[in-house]
C-alpha cells in the first residue's frame, strides 16, 4: 500500500507548478494534485484526503488567503504553506491560518524542507467553536462569525485571537495587564503595555457595538475582563 503523503498545488503559473510536481513525485515521497485558480483549489481540497497545501497567494478567481481563510471555516486542520509573490498579497497569511509563508522566487530545497517539517507536526486539534456576544469564535481559525449580522466573518490577528482566547479561559475573572503580556507575548524585551493596548483597541473595534463603550471587552481596575 502507498505510503506518499497528499499535497496539493495551487499555483496559476503552469511551469512553476508542473516543475514543482515532478520534482515532489519524482521518488513517491508525494503524490501531487494541482490547481491553477483559487476556485479549483478550494473545490480540490473540498473532495478531501490532502496531508497538506501549498497555495499561491495570488491565484486567479480567489486569493491564496481566502482560499486559506475558507478551509479553515470549512474546518481544515492539515498545514498550509503559501507562496507569496512580489505584490505582497500575503502579507496577512498568518491572519487566515496558514502555517508557513515562502517568497517567491526560492529554492525547491527550500520548500520541499518547510513541506517535511510541516508534515512532521501534530495535526492541529478540532478547532472548538466559542461564543462571544453576538459572536461565534474560532480560535484556531482566528475568525469572528457574527450571528446577528446574517454571517458575516471577521478575520482575526494572530495576537487578537490569542488575547481573545485568553480571556475566555480566565471565565470573567479581571485578568492584569502584566499576565496578558507574558502569556501573549512572553514578555519579551521592547514589548509595552503600550502594545497590547493598541492591541485590545483594535480587538475592540472588531467585537464592539460600541468601542468607545466597550460591553464585552471591559477595562476594570487591575486589568481586563471579557463578559462573553
Amino acid at each position: 500500500m502507498s505510503t506518499a503523503k497528499r499535497l496539493l498545488l495551487a499555483d496559476h503559473d503552469d511551469l512553476l507548478r508542473e516543475s514543482l510536481r515532478d520534482q515532489l513525485a519524482a521518488d513517491g515521497e508525494f503524490a501531487v494534485e494541482e490547481a491553477g485558480t483559487g476556485p479549483a483549489a478550494l473545490a480540490a481540497w473540498g473532495a478531501g484526503g490532502h496531508d497538506l497545501v501549498v497555495v499561491a497567494a495570488d491565484l486567479p478567481g480567489m486569493k491564496g488567503a481566502e482560499v486559506c481563510r475558507r478551509m479553515r471555516l470549512e474546518g481544515a486542520r492539515c498545514p498550509v504553506i503559501m507562496l507569496a509573490g512580489p505584490g505582497g498579497e500575503a502579507a496577512a497569511a498568518a491572519d487566515v491560518g496558514a502555517n508557513d509563508l515562502i517568497s517567491k522566487p526560492f529554492r525547491f530545497e527550500a520548500l520541499l524542507s518547510r513541506i517535511r517539517a510541516r508534515l512532521g507536526e501534530p495535526e492541529r486539534g478540532e478547532d472548538p467553536v466559542l461564543t462571544v456576544g453576538p459572536y461565534s469564535f474560532r480560535p484556531a481559525a482566528r475568525t469572528l462569525i457574527d450571528l446577528d449580522g446574517g454571517g458575516a466573518t471577521t478575520p482575526l490577528t494572530e495576537k487578537e485571537a490569542a488575547i481573545l482566547e485568553y480571556l475566555l479561559e480566565a471565565e470573567q475573572r479581571v485578568v492584569g495587564r502584566t499576565e496578558l503580556l507574558r502569556e501573549i507575548w512572553g514578555y519579551r524585551s521592547g514589548v509595552t503595555t503600550h502594545t497590547l493596548e493598541t492591541h485590545i483597541y483594535l480587538l475592540r473595534q472588531k467585537i464592539e457595538q460600541d468601542p468607545s463603550s466597550a460591553e464585552i471587552l471591559r477595562t476594570v481596575s487591575g486589568g481586563y475582563r471579557l463578559f462573553p
